[in-house]
């Protein structure tokens, strides 16, 4: 049987435990990383040995001792450094080959910030730097549209400057690899969007567009990359418009989180493209709002359980 997926525990009082329990029950097979009294009250889980594959009946669980129990919608700093040895400890059993992928629950940055130092915008930079990867990228993918934001977790204000020739060049070819590599795309068609309204409509509503963007995708398309824009945002991301790439690379954040929220608020899937192995993880918080209620929804995760597979099965490992 092949190495299975690594599910890690993401934040104890988010929901991360619960839609874990419902994404075993709906059939789907992983090895749960943390510690098991943070599951749902009566849930059935047997202890798993590293490299261990899932087997059958109860949940798998990779043991994770904690500082503590878990209140549900009440993040416990405490319980901050069991989080982030359960991803590193996620990543060094996939690049042992004991694992095929990692799938990480939505984890509280402030929490870990302030329970264990953590100095990381996110899991992406974190899992970058513990697989000594220098640059990744973001990918929120669904079936209907796979968007990349060049520019992340950063004021809109900043932006413009962030948004460099080199770092919008290096964004666009990692998704092309990753497409290529991931997603099993021989020949990537990507789409990207301008940074300013109407792409910059030919200078008149900012310059970056014509002056660095355009010539960019001249370059790039030069060497034979299906690569077209800069688009206008507004006109990209209609049924007709999608049919005509296989990714889109946006400017910032909201540019692309937006369009794949509105068409699949449950089921997008967050990708990092870059690493030496597979990682996926659902496209949402840890809501602590409906944490511990039971109604929580494990679409997204079932989602990234799944895409974590097929990726898997398109890198041949």
């Amino acid at each position: 049987m092949s190495a299975p997926v690594l599910l890690t525990c993401g934040d104890p009082s988010g929901i991360g435990p619960e839609i874990a329990v419902k994404a075993w029950a709906a059939g789907e097979r992983f090895v749960w990383i943390g510690d098991p009294r943070h599951l749902p009250a009566g849930t059935e889980w047997r202890a798993v040995r590293d490299g261990e594959a899932f087997g059958d009946g109860a949940m798998a669980v990779l043991v994770q001792e904690f500082a503590g129990l878990a209140t549900p919608g009440q993040p416990d700093p405490a319980n901050a450094p069991g989080v982030v040895a359960v991803i590193e400890r996620a990543v060094r059993l996939v690049q042992a080959g004991l694992g095929s992928a990692v799938c990480t629950a939505p984890i509280n940055k402030k929490a870990l910030k302030d329970g264990a130092g953590f100095a990381f915008p996110g899991h992406t930079e974190f899992l970058a730097h513990l697989a000594g990867v220098g640059r990744v990228v973001m990918m929120l993918a669904c079936p209907g549209l796979r968007v990349v934001p060049a520019t992340i977790h950063i004021p809109l204000s900043e932006v413009p400057a962030a948004l460099t020739e080199g770092l919008l060049e290096d964004t666009i070819r990692i998704t092309h690899a990753g497409l290529v590599r991931d997603f099993g795309i021989a020949s990537p068609r990507i789409a990207v969007a301008g940074l300013n309204p109407h792409a910059g409509e030919g200078g008149a509503m900012g310059w970056e567009d014509e002056r660095m963007i355009r010539p960019l995708l001249a370059r790039l398309a030069a060497e034979g990359l299906k690569v077209t824009g800069p688009w206008p945002a507004d006109t990209m991301f209609h049924a007709g418009a999608r049919k005509g790439y296989d990714a889109a690379v946006c400017a910032y954040h909201d540019q692309a989180l937006i369009p794949i929220k509105t068409i699949d608020f449950a089921g997008g899937v967050n990708v990092t493209l870059g690493l030496p192995f597979v990682r996926t993880s659902p496209d949402h918080g840890t809501a602590y709002d409906i944490a511990g209620r039971g109604v929580a929804d494990p679409s997204s995760l079932i989602a990234a359980l799944r895409m974590a597979r097929d990726m898997v099965a398109a890198r041949g490992v």
